[in-house]
């Protein structure tokens, strides 16, 4: 906080305290645990742990007038400001909890955590976690332009907590809708703000959250949160939600891969290359229809009557591929209301003409073609000996449509397929036809929009079309995939977004949402999926507020990095740009090796900084992986502690896949396997019980799991004697509850 910040905040708490007719005395509470100190005016909290040295854990906010204060035991009940807000703390054990309620709409800060506070570290639900310690510039820096952090989505857990000696303290946020977060630096520390809205939807919803003393432990306050949910029926089971979805059982000891290069052709299924260009040139109502959907690089090869080179054919067959696309599009897109069964049959219907127009062309059997996504992909995964995979089609359905026997192919070879899928976005008709699971009809565009409190409808992903209201969209979500999942047989789903945390109020004047039933839309959307079509489903990222409903969540190990950094997503020269969404088969935004810049490599990758805050939440309820902007091949300069941390913290690794990947890639995915795949299926339902430093340095560090099993990281690459063990460099050593080890080395060149 600046000087001229602080001194205006100090005078306005003093000018508040002199116009004030009564100031209450701080209120005192305490048990043989702790001793915690609460004014009244502010919200200022000053807790003592028992034989402990005192810390202000909340500075206090701007003075409030006090009135009607009533003590019972060790819980007080007051109001702010004649009645305008109404408060009550209550000190039980090792939690200080804390309730304001609103008489009207209104916003409010109520927690104002000094610098102080901080004590030794910062422990922060960035993704699976984060310490922060005391006086890191990096860590100051990117925390304090992180702007107003929301604790839904830009939290994985709404908590945090902070380190200090023999103790712990964590703030939990028991509502964890409609707040705010802020950093400011503060010296070496960092100053922590909060503020809550309570919105006309629902203005006497209260604001609950509350204080925990944990023991020295980082995870005291992940443990805190897991028990609440757990007392509070909002806690599920991996094993439970696998008793309620068929196949389900299928999801541990998977690595997760996406498929792409899904479209109906590829390069093998043409054995005639001057006939198909011959053919193409030729009359018939759908190859007139194809051309007209070409683009001009390819219609000139159709029009020159020559060989065609390596190159020359694959522009070809993309642009065919995707007037195949458009044509079969042509039965659903730009409707008012998609009509699924026109949407199922379409793919099959230009398949089965296709085959007829080029029979001489192309190779015979159409169930046989396809480049990614066909049988031949099927049978060389099952040949390297991969007996568990979950596979993603990253550009949708569609592949599915278009290549059914493949996706059954999967099913009998014992593997999860599913398509992404979305319904967080509603498009209009003229807008971006090769983002189909987006387009839901032109009444979702407007019907099913959140409605600001502007009256304005609120953009959708990139300003594209609109954001919706899961209640409203869910029959077309519950027609469209019942119609998809008969048609190409997928055994599992995918769901963009539902699981981020990412909600809305929305002032439909028909139809008003909280952000709470937001919440529970997404859950309800994803429970539908298992529990009714009874396939795993999975969405992004698993944020706590919206991970009830799903089996497995993209995002939570790696997350989306560098979102807005110029030098990764733009085109030029930097060393540190992603990749484009191109070509379709093999897009460079997630084949193309990438190095991360230092301060990202500090703030997600570097072992000593990062926590398993979320696994020791959510470990044996959600399986988590990377995002697929960040697989596990995709950042190579980070490569030992983000494949040592993966399985550090027991989660499947997660890789992209093409055709012309697959010899390459193919023998990285299985040497993990090996190692991986049995203890993730003996250990996928479990908790994790415990995180554990095992050197000064932390770079060796163990995890410990509830039957016992614990797994043992040496990120230095030079061997660590601990534990009565030789641990080899930059390796993982699992110790089963039966004596026996095993153990993973990475290697020194992928």
């Amino acid at each position: 906080m600046s000087t001229v910040s602080g001194w205006l905040r100090g005078l306005l708490l003093v000018a508040g305290l002199s116009l004030s007719p009564a100031v209450p005395a701080d209120v005192l509470l305490e048990n043989d645990l702790w001793r915690v100190k609460v004014d009244p005016a502010t919200l200022a909290v000053r807790v003592e742990a028992a034989g402990q040295a005192p810390v202000q854990a909340s500075a206090g906010v701007l003075r409030h007038k006090v009135s009607g204060l009533i003590r019972r035991g060790n819980r007080v009940d007051w109001q702010w400001d004649d009645g305008s807000w109404a408060l009550n703390v209550n000190l039980d054990q090792h939690d200080l909890t804390f309730s304001i309620t609103a008489r009207a709409p209104s916003e409010l800060e109520f927690l104002h955590q000094p610098a102080s506070a901080m004590g030794s570290a910062l422990i922060w639900p960035l993704a699976e976690g984060r310490y922060v310690p005391r006086g890191d510039p990096v860590w100051q820096k990117f925390l304090t332009t992180q702007g107003a952090l929301n604790t839904t989505q830009d939290l994985s857990l709404p908590l945090w907590g902070m380190e200090h000696p023999g103790f712990s303290l964590h703030w939990l946020l028991t509502n964890p809708y409609n707040n705010q977060l802020r950093f400011q630096a503060s010296g070496d520390a960092l100053v922590l703000s909060a503020r809550h809205r309570f919105t006309s939807l629902e203005p006497s919803k209260p604001m609950t959250f509350s204080l925990f003393l944990g023991a020295a432990d980082p995870l005291a306050g992940a443990r805190r949160y897991k028990q609440w949910l757990l007392d509070n029926g909002q806690y599920e089971t991996l094993r439970d939600k696998l008793m309620k979805t068929a196949q389900g059982d299928r999801l541990p000891g998977a690595p997760h891969v996406y498929l792409w290069g899904n479209d109906l052709l590829g390069p093998d299924d043409v054995r005639n290359w001057p006939l198909l260009l011959a053919r193409l040139r030729g009359p018939g109502p759908l190859i007139s229809e194809l051309r007209a959907a070409m683009d001009r690089e390819a219609l000139q090869l159709i029009a020159n009557k020559t060989l065609l080179n390596g190159y020359q054919r694959t522009v070809l067959l993309r642009s065919l591929n995707r007037a195949l696309n458009t044509q079969a599009r042509k039965t659903w897109q730009a409707r008012t209301v998609p009509d699924m069964q026109a949407l199922v049959n379409g793919y099959a219907e230009v398949r089965a003409r296709l085959a007829v127009a080029l029979a001489d062309a192309l190779t015979p059997d159409p169930s046989r073609w396809g480049s990614t996504l066909s049988g031949r992909t099927i049978e060389r995964l099952q040949d390297a000996g991969l007996s568990r995979l979950w596979l993603g089609l990253g550009e949708g359905w569609e592949g599915g449509l278009w290549h059914p026997e493949a996706v059954r192919a999967a099913v009998d070879a014992g593997y999860l397929i599913a398509p992404y899928d979305s319904y967080e976005t509603a498009l209009r008709a003229d807008e971006n036809p090769d983002w189909t699971t987006a387009h839901l009809g032109d009444r979702a565009n407007t019907e099913c929009a959140i409605v600001l409190e502007s009256g304005a409808l609120k953009s959708g992903f990139q300003q594209s079309g609109h954001y919706t209201d899961p209640r409203c969209v869910r029959p077309l979500l519950e027609q469209r995939i019942g119609a998809i999942q008969k048609t190409a047989g997928f055994n599992s789903w995918f769901l963009d977004a539902y699981a981020t945390g990412m909600l809305f109020d929305s002032y439909h004047p028909a139809a008003p949402m909280t952000q709470a039933q937001n919440a529970e839309g997404n859950i309800a959307a994803s429970r539908w999926i298992n529990e009714v079509l009874r396939l795993p489903s999975g969405s992004e990222d698993g944020n706590a507020t919206t991970a009830r409903g799903v089996l497995f969540a993209h995002g939570m190990q790696t997350p989306v990095i560098g979102w807005g950094d110029a030098d990764m997503k733009q085109p030029g020269e930097s060393d540190f740009f992603v990749g484009r969404w191109y070509p379709p088969e093999q897009p460079a935004v997630f084949f193309k090796p990438t190095r991360l810049k230092a301060d990202y490599r500090r703030v997600h990758f570097d072992p000593a900084r990062r926590l398993p805050l979320y696994q020791a939440v959510f470990h044996g309820s959600v399986i988590t992986t990377h995002h697929w902007l960040f697989d596990s091949l995709k950042l190579s300069n980070v490569r030992v502690e983000n494949e040592l941390s993966q399985l550090l913290y027991n989660v499947p690794p997660l890789y992209h896949l093409s055709a012309a990947s697959l010899e390459q890639r193919l023998p990285l995915i299985v040497r993990q396997d090996q190692f991986f795949g049995p203890l993730h299926e003996r250990l996928a339902t479990q908790a994790l019980t415990a995180f554990d430093w095992l050197s000064e340095d932390r770079q060796v560090q163990q995890t410990t799991f509830a039957d016992g099993t614990r797994l043992v990281a040496n990120f230095d690459a030079a061997p660590r004697e601990s534990l009565g063990q030789t641990l080899p460099g930059q390796s993982i050593t699992a110790l089963l509850p039966d004596g026996s080890v095993s153990r993973y080395q990475i290697p020194a060149v992928p």
